[in-house]
């Protein structure tokens, strides 16, 4: 798709970083990470196609992991954003190793990256994908009902946090705006369900995080993770769900901050220790 109409929000200095959250999310999901990294670096949180500000490609256009891929390499090399960070969230934790296995990637920090299921898990995505199918067919006054009952408000906790009892995860529940006929959820859904990340070298700094409560995309997959990308640094985010930025997001910046700092150092480290030419200093 055009990237200019790609919407993102941007705040700090430095080195770009850009941050890309999961399927159904929005760019806002980011924001307390955002402001405590923005001290360092240029900080961008990017709506991806479909989702929060950003159109959806025609229904005649691709509209999968790799071209959403894609859609984010024309995004930085539009600004300028050469080699950034990247950090990603399930869906967009497999664009970032995507774009890193491309070589177009500074740094690269995933949380729970679709990609690594087992087959029974992608089982479970594919009837995901049904049921969204299905439920595009009801009423949305009626979804809109049902998304508030008791029963599908502690469904929601218990898929998307780490701790469903909290306080902080009292209001989380399903939104049924993406459950209309040709939504972008129902869309990638499917897609998602089959998407499968090929083991290939990701030759700068990767941590790959999961959370430890994750009951959408669950930790074991976090084994076929380092199987296929085995230069990864393997994080363990306890107490943590699927979207780990709403259930810890100082730790979650703290393993960004980490990440991007590993490359910034071994990039001065090689500058240093690289040979003058011979015509240097003549």
């Amino acid at each position: 798709m055009d990237p200019t109409r790609i919407a993102f929000e941007r705040r700090g200095r430095g080195r770009p970083l850009v941050l890309l959250h999961g399927l159904g999310d929005r760019r806002q999901s980011w924001k307390v990470v955002m402001t405590r990294l923005a001290r360092d670096y240029q900080v961008i949180c990017v709506d991806l196609p479909g989702f929060g500000s950003t159109p959806a490609p025609g229904a005649d256009e691709p509209y999968d992991v790799l071209s959403m891929t894609e859609d984010v390499r024309a995004l930085c090399e539009l600004h300028g954003w050469e080699r950034p960070h990247l950090a990603g969230n399930s869906l967009g934790g497999s664009i970032a190793l995507e774009l890193g296995a491309r070589g177009l990637a500074g740094s690269v920090t995933v949380f729970s990256p679709a990609g690594f299921s087992d087959s029974l898990a992608r089982w479970g995505m594919r009837a995901v994908g049904v049921a969204a199918d299905l439920a595009t067919r009801i009423p949305t006054p009626v979804k809109e009902r049902l998304a508030n009952t008791a029963p599908a408000r502690a469904a929601a906790r218990i898929a998307l946090r780490g701790d469903p009892s909290s306080p902080e995860a009292k209001a989380t529940r399903f939104s049924v705006q993406g459950l209309e006929p040709g939504a972008p959820y129902v869309r990638m859904v499917p897609r998602i369900a089959e998407y499968h990340f090929e083991a290939r070298p990701i030759d700068c700094p990767v941590t790959i995080a999961w959370g430890d409560r994750d009951r959408t995309l669950l930790p074991s997959s976090a084994v076929h993770a380092h199987e296929r990308v085995p230069n990864a640094r393997m994080v363990s985010l306890i107490g943590s769900g699927h979207i780990p930025m709403a259930d810890d997001p100082v730790t979650v910046a703290e393993h960004i901050r980490w990440t991007c700092r590993s490359a910034d150092l071994g990039g001065r480290r090689a500058a240093r220790g690289r040979a003058l030419p011979p015509s240097a200093g003549r």
